[in-house]
């Protein structure tokens, strides 16, 4: 009878033990399986970050490119404005001085 008490007990100690286990390896599984999500969030959080960067500098780049362009567009057209008013204004002058001759 001692003989086989001995192999039973071993026998439900080995079954604890393997329940025991496979408790451990699913806390470990567990535990690796919210690692990867803690690191996957991390790193989504990271590159949404960095896209945001990415795409605040390029809409500031857009903007000081429009508000370059704007503003030579206006100098460009105060140019235009002002060669044109030096240009009547000579014309003015040339309409006047050629009346004077025909007057004299």
């Amino acid at each position: 009878m001692k003989k086989l008490i001995v192999p039973a007990l071993a026998a439900i100690a080995l079954a604890a033990c393997s329940q025991n286990a496979q408790n451990e390896t699913a806390e470990a599984g567990n535990a690796i399986a919210a690692d990867t999500e803690a690191t996957t969030e991390n790193a989504v959080g990271d590159v949404d970050a960095a896209t945001d960067r990415a795409l605040g500098g390029a809409e500031r780049s857009l903007d000081n490119a429009g508000d370059a362009i704007a503003a030579g567009a206006d100098r460009t057209g105060d140019a235009i404005a002002n060669g044109a008013d030096r240009a009547a204004d000579a014309t003015g002058n040339t309409l006047q001085r050629a009346g004077a001759a025909l007057k004299d």
